[in-house]
């Protein structure tokens, strides 16, 4: 079983960039899709960013798309979020998750393993 540890999260001004981490333990690292979900003070938990086991397929909220990278390191069984141009609504906890499905989805119930979360706080 897979677990996971998200780093990185923190107070930030609108317009600047930070690098979240999600490292997991266990030897199944590579088999997994990972994705990143964010969740906001009193809204759902939504999908953010996905990544297919060997990085080749990902996918995107259309929110972020041309601001946020997703991207993994299957040797430090490592997953990261580049986020750039951040913007107040991107203020969140993000979670990184694993699946067991072929291609990254939307949907949480896709996912089986989750991380406690970072904070991710935007000011103006």
């Amino acid at each position: 079983q897979v677990q996971l540890v998200e780093s990185g999260g923190g107070l930030v001004q609108a317009g600047d960039s930070l690098r979240l981490s999600c490292v997991a333990s266990g030897r199944t690292f590579s088999n997994n899709v990972m994705a990143w979900f964010r969740q906001a003070p009193g809204k759902e938990r939504e999908f953010v960013a996905g990544l297919s086991t060997r990085g080749g397929s990902t996918r995107y909220a259309e929110s972020v798309k041309d601001r946020l990278t997703i991207s993994r390191d299957n040797a430090k069984n490592a997953v990261y979020l580049q986020m750039n141009s951040l913007q107040v609504e991107d203020t969140a906890v993000y979670h990184c998750a694993a699946s067991r499905l072929n291609v990254p989805v939307t949907s949480m119930e896709g996912y089986s393993v989750w991380g406690q979360g970072t904070q991710v706080t935007v000011s103006s």
